[in-house]
């Protein structure tokens, strides 16, 4: 059977007959107490959502996070935004052979070159105890560290995503201690390593990324700060040692603002660079991912994470002036 395409190449308006894998299925209820179920589809062109409504127990059962459905309906926009309009929707049969790993975003850089490079950043960190405590967190969690989403469905929200996230802020952590003087390097990069890789504790696995009972309660932010603490007392540092201190500042500060979740606000100047570099990619991940999906001389889907704001891409006689 020859490929179908994929679910985010069809323009508004028009029919689509694809294959996609279920990444989330949440059982909701409408005004009138009717079962409905919230879908987030995926597939390797990105991800899209829709509402299966009047669902049966059966539908239920069966429409599960990790499940791969061939679907029928057609793409249509709601408050901005694509959203698929569900007109059927059945299990892949057995003869369909269709894996997970084909829905799959990848990403962008093949995991033992990313491995690569960490080393390298890990090497530039001269602070002996800043390395020894990011280097002993990083071998704790080194398998799902390359393996994790950085989020759950606004940046980077892909297998890989994580370290991928992370090593592109590590490039441009490099590009500002080249541009500014007196930026303590040690401490900017073990930040910047450390800075999300609880989300490996706060997201269940790899690919629904749903919350856990610690991602719930605590949050990626303070397990890290935890983790920290626990590694510096295994490595025999006192907890009032500046390093170790300043290291969990950066963490914790790293959100920026008390209502985005960063129980501090950001008190150093690494801090406060971490925090707008991490702002910075996570927003032009989103813009690519928008870009890539809206025709030259037209506005993007609304983007809820950046104000709710549409942008737009510039016409191909604009780009060739």
């Amino acid at each position: 059977m020859a490929d179908l395409p994929r679910i985010n190449d069809y323009p508004v308006g028009e029919h689509f007959e694809v294959f996609v894998l279920i990444k989330n299925a949440e059982l909701k209820t409408d005004r009138n107490g009717n079962n409905y179920l919230a879908f987030t589809f995926q597939d390797k062109s990105g991800s899209i959502n829709g509402m299966h409504w009047n669902v049966t127990d059966r539908d239920i059962e069966q429409f599960k996070p990790g499940a791969i459905v061939r679907l029928k309906g057609y793409r249509e926009l709601y408050n901005g935004n694509p959203q698929a309009r569900i007109q059927d929707m059945r299990l892949k049969r057995p003869d369909e052979a269709k894996e997970i790993a084909d829905f799959l975003e990848d990403a962008p850089e093949p995991k033992d070159e990313m491995m690569v490079e960490f080393k390298k950043y890990l090497q530039a960190i001269t602070n002996d105890k800043i390395q020894a405590i990011v280097r002993d967190l990083l071998n704790q969690n080194a398998q799902a560290f390359f393996d994790y989403p950085a989020a759950k469905t606004i940046h980077h929200a892909y297998p890989g995503g994580l370290a991928f996230h992370t090593l592109s802020i590590l490039h441009l952590c490099e590009a500002v201690v080249n541009q500014y003087e007196g930026i303590n390097q040690s401490l900017l990069y073990g930040g910047a390593i450390l800075h999300d890789m609880a989300k490996v504790i706060e997201f269940s696995d790899p690919l629904t990324a749903e919350y856990t009972f610690q991602g719930k309660l605590i949050g990626h932010i303070s397990l890290i700060a935890e983790k920290v603490s626990l590694t510096a007392e295994k490595l025999g540092y006192d907890q009032d040692d500046e390093a170790v201190v300043l290291l969990k500042h950066m963490v914790l500060a790293h959100h920026g603002k008390h209502e985005y979740g960063s129980p501090v606000l950001p008190q150093l100047m690494e801090a406060e660079i971490l925090h707008h570099i991490d702002d910075l990619d996570a927003d032009m991940n989103q813009l690519l991912k928008a870009k890539s999906q809206t025709e030259p001389g037209e506005f993007s889907q609304r983007l809820f994470a950046m104000g709710n704001r549409a942008f737009y891409r510039p016409s191909n006689e604009f780009n060739q002036r």
